[in-house]
């Protein structure tokens, strides 16, 4: 049975996700839908482009549909929108607003019989696993995240929507002190600001208020108001030149204690290293897609996240191949 996906939102997540259902010969890719003139958008495998307000049309035709906007505005909306005439997928990870986005999406899937899988990604989502795999494995002890050097797509879109702004990119940098503290196994108390800096690379619009621009940017909540943040402001020309990859990583760490008397020490460190955040993004959205569709073949329906998710729905592999292949 192949599995059908269209893509909601043709940024730099629907093109990974288009790469990524090259990738899995078990799916095809249905279309492309966008809030953009269909005719104007120029794919990478020339697959078909249909403007938003067709996709209905196609709600029997479509599996599931990722949706790759923003989390700032876009999923809080779609998600939900959507969530009752398809089985959604999405990368929302405003960490603060996850319980809300959870509860609105969770009653539209219930109401189509849909299964809505949110923050599906590295962070929220594969790293929310590793904390929970150690937390219980370790649980006399502390979980460390640590985000960076790189690219936050989320956070460079936030600052894009402030008004005057033209451009932007935001690096997440972890604190060297605050790293090296914890992996010497002391279990450090450390405060969000002590963890990470934000450095924001911002074009700003001819005429704009840059001072205005960099306030908003230090106080948004949720985004930098908790952080050591600083704004460069630079030409677009100096964008393209100096900042076009987006790479990413992070780390997540803890460090237990095991013994009658915690006398032994355990650290479990879990790392990404990515060339392209975007791109293993989406190559995390495309295999909880196939995890969603089976879970709705099966008869499920709501909200989930990726801790509702057995490890072997998310692979092609028999259960078993995995058992003798990787077990």
């Amino acid at each position: 049975m192949t599995i059908k996906i269209g893509i909601l939102g043709y940024g730099n997540l629907g093109k990974g996700v288009e790469c990524s259902i090259n990738q899995n010969n078990d799916m095809e890719l249905f279309g492309i839908f966008t809030r953009r003139n269909a005719d104007d958008v120029k794919t990478l495998t020339n697959a078909k482009v249909y403007n938003i307000s067709d996709i209905k049309n196609y709600k029997d035709d479509i599996d599931v549909l990722i949706i790759c906007g923003g989390s700032a505005t876009d999923l809080p909306i779609q998600t939900p929108q959507f969530a009752k005439d398809f089985n959604v997928i999405d990368s929302f990870d405003t960490h603060a607003k996850i319980p809300e986005h959870f509860e609105n999406v969770d009653k539209a899937a219930k109401e189509g019989n849909k299964i809505a899988m949110i923050s599906v990604g590295w962070d929220p989502g594969m790293f929310s696993l590793n904390r929970l795999y150690a937390e219980a494995v370790l649980p006399e002890g502390e979980n460390y995240t640590f985000w960076g050097k790189g690219v936050s797509q989320g956070h460079s879109d936030a600052i894009r929507r402030i008004d005057g702004v033209l451009d932007a990119r935001q690096y997440t940098i972890p604190v060297d002190d605050a790293l090296n503290a914890v992996r010497s196994g002391s279990n450090p108390t450390l405060s969000t600001r002590q963890k990470h800096i934000r450095e924001c690379f911002v074009v700003a619009k001819e005429g704009a208020d840059k001072e205005k621009i960099e306030n908003e940017i230090k106080t948004m909540p949720n985004y930098f108001a908790d952080y050591d943040t600083f704004v460069h402001f630079i030409t677009e020309e100096e964008l393209k030149k100096d900042h076009s990859g987006i790479p990413h990583g992070g780390f997540v760490i803890r460090c237990g204690k095991t013994g009658l008397r915690k006398e032994n020490t355990h650290i479990i460190e879990y790392s990404l290293k990515l060339d392209s955040n975007p791109e293993f993004t989406s190559s995390v959205l495309v295999a909880y897609a196939r995890a969603a569709y089976r879970m709705n073949k099966e008869g499920m329906k709501g909200c989930k996240t990726v801790f509702d998710v057995p490890p072997s729905y998310l692979s092609i592999k028999s259960n078993e191949e995995l058992r003798k292949e990787l077990l």
